[in-house]
């Protein structure tokens, strides 16, 4: 039963690992792999001395950070206001509604932010009838606005998807610890701070891990649909330059190296979640 897992990781996740050494070569197609010529850390140097480093970082960062701080807690809420409803009609509906989003096809929610946020979109249309703006504002032209849009989007795109496993944790919790608090006469809060938080702290711990793992991995396919040159400044992130450096410009040795160091500060931060987790509260994930 392991047999195709296992194929599946050798051949599509730890095979293709060999091709990184292409960011220590000038890589060329026509030579390969093997024969292209070594340049050493030649690459890394290039990208850390670029006027652009310090602002992908920044962007990259940035992006990842408002995303862990406001979807996060706000699925961890949600999965906690929906384990409070009593009526299962209601609890149903409002888990079907906020599911739906992440099935939607990613090209599809990018449309659908393009004209909600165009001059003539409903927010402008809103904020127009309501008085809080005096003409229509260009969200998606201007640099300051993209980060708002893109975690906000991200937030209702992945809001209940996220709730699931804070769901099925909570599902785990037994419930006479909850009659005997109820005997004790425990209201609400004391039963969600002695016993429902503390009961999916282990869960919470986990998830904020993985996501402080990937907190320099940026998904570049929401950016590349939604983003300009007039919003580099603060849109343009690392997955999406090595996109442009790589694919478009077939610079791969360059955009190697850049994804390489992607990936190492991302399993840095990842070890090192870990082990203030571990140390902290002995959850961890090894």
């Amino acid at each position: 039963m392991l047999l195709p897992t296992v194929l599946y990781f050798l051949i599509f996740e730890y095979k293709p690992m060999y091709g990184a050494i292409i960011a220590f070569k000038n890589f060329n197609p026509y030579l390969g792999i093997t024969d292209s010529p070594w340049v050493g850390f030649k690459n890394f140097e290039k990208f850390f001395e670029s006027y652009y480093f310090l602002r992908l970082l920044k962007n990259t960062f940035l992006m990842s950070f408002y995303s862990l701080i406001f979807i996060f807690p706000a699925s961890l809420a949600f999965a906690l206001l929906l384990n409070e409803l009593r009526l299962k009609k209601l609890k149903s509906f409002l888990q079907t509604v906020s599911y739906l989003p992440h099935f939607i096809s990613l090209i599809v929610i990018c449309g659908m932010i393009i004209d909600f946020t165009k001059p003539g979109g409903i927010i402008n249309s809103l904020l127009l009838g309501i008085g809080l703006i005096s003409e229509p504002i260009q969200f998606l032209i201007l640099p300051e606005w993209f980060r708002t849009i893109y975690v906000g989007s991200g937030m209702w795109q992945s809001l209940g998807w996220n709730s699931i496993i804070y769901l099925a944790a909570l599902s785990g919790i037994n419930p006479s610890l909850y009659e005997a608090a109820v005997v004790d006469g425990a209201g609400r809060w004391k039963q969600l701070t002695n016993i429902t938080l503390p009961g999916i702290l282990p869960t919470v711990l986990i998830l904020l891990i993985l996501n402080v793992g990937t907190l320099l991995n940026v998904g570049w396919d929401k950016i590349i649909l939604l983003y300009n040159p007039g919003t580099y400044v603060t849109a343009d992130v690392i997955s999406t330059f090595v996109y442009r450096r790589g694919v478009m410009e077939a610079n791969y040795s360059f955009s190697a190296a850049v994804g390489l160091f992607n990936s190492v500060i991302n399993f840095s931060l990842l070890v090192l979640a870990n082990r203030i987790s571990r140390k902290t509260t002995e959850s961890s994930l090894w």
